[in-house]
């Protein structure tokens, strides 16, 4: 990680000074622009004045719940890559992260080399998405990659990111069976050291979604996983 990078901005958020001067003291060093506060409204009022392209996010903050954080950036439109540290006696929080849209995950007490090479492939993942900006369609459902708009028979409905990454994934894989495993691995793209569950929570929310303006097209396969058919 010697080599710099492009100016990416990450913002760092986390409870405990130290560790926020320590990530982004590593940051700068690996070539990004670096803003790290201990507290989530501070990190909010940072990221509406410079937007960032990826958040480094402790589990545990002292001032706002970070599942709060996550749902206020996407709210104001920032759909970042989210990257939480956190202990692992977090897991009810983490998990909760998760389902509103975080998309990795460090437990403390964690490498700071491992931190820089995770924020890398996470914006090297982001900049490698297509650009076309094509609307993906199964039925009367339509999800415009370009606008982030999803609608069915019309109507437009409203998703977390995650829910909208998960229905793009069964869109671009409509037809097949899916098993929770590969749906981390495809949808999260990381090992959830027991956190499985949040894969059936988030398929019931957007199974749900979609319910209440069609009928159902996303299937349990009794031992095997979920399809859209």
């Amino acid at each position: 990680m010697e080599r710099k990078l492009s100016r990416h901005r990450v913002l760092v958020v986390d409870d405990d000074p130290g560790v926020v001067d320590a990530l982004a003291t590593s940051l700068r060093k690996a070539g990004y622009d670096v803003n790290g506060v201990d507290k989530g409204s501070l990190g909010l009022s940072i990221a509406r004045e410079h937007p960032p392209d990826l958040v480094v996010l402790g589990l545990k903050l002292s001032d706002i719940d970070s599942a709060e954080v996550v749902i206020r950036l996407h709210s104001d439109g920032l759909l970042v890559p989210i990257l939480f540290v956190g202990d692992r006696a977090s897991g009810p929080r983490r998990v909760g992260g998760l389902i509103v849209g975080g998309n990795n995950h460090i437990p403390k007490p964690f490498a700071l080399a491992e931190v820089v090479a995770r924020v890398h492939r996470m914006i090297c993942r982001v900049g490698a998405r297509p650009t076309g900006n094509p609307v993906l369609r199964f039925a009367d459902i339509a999800l415009d990659e370009g606008t982030c708009v999803v609608t069915r028979a019309g109507s437009a409905i409203s998703l977390t990111p995650q829910e909208f990454n998960l229905l793009r994934y069964f869109l671009l894989n409509s037809r097949r069976v899916h098993s929770k495993s590969q749906l981390i691995r495809n949808v999260w793209r990381y090992d959830f050291r027991g956190c499985n569950n949040v894969v059936p929570v988030c398929v019931g929310t957007l199974r749900r979604k979609l319910e209440a303006a069609g009928p159902p097209v996303i299937h349990t396969v009794r031992g095997k996983g979920y399809v859209l058919r």
